[in-house]
């Protein structure tokens, strides 16, 4: 079955960096575009950044725009998000999503001084 792991949250100052992964398998990752979403508390989840999956093509939330970068390696099976100088309204609870509706378990994201 489909299965997303996410990894490389934490704890990072304003105008800090993370790079947070996920590890797709059950799937032919190369074959799906594959997306990141977060959710704040009290706010409903919304889309941070979407790939393609052969041309790489990618969209980002105007929120985010210049600031986070999203990549993938097909060879690994792995989607990436750069993080770049987070501010605290960043922080939040960041999913991997893949084919058919699938949702990694989310890793948190927390920028604060």
């Amino acid at each position: 079955q489909v299965q997303l792991v996410e990894s490389g949250g934490g704890l990072v100052q304003p105008g800090g960096s993370l790079r947070l992964s996920c590890v797709a398998s059950g799937f032919t990752f190369s074959s799906y575009y594959m997306s990141w979403y977060r959710q704040a508390p009290g706010k409903e989840r919304e889309l941070v950044a979407r790939i393609t999956n052969v041309s790489g093509a990618t969209n980002y939330a105007d929120s985010v725009k210049g600031r986070f970068t999203i990549s993938r390696d097909n060879r690994k099976n792995t989607l990436y998000l750069q993080m770049s100088s987070l501010k605290p309204e960043d922080t939040a609870v960041y999913y991997c999503k893949g084919p058919q509706g699938s949702w990694g378990q989310g890793t948190q994201v927390t920028v604060s001084s």
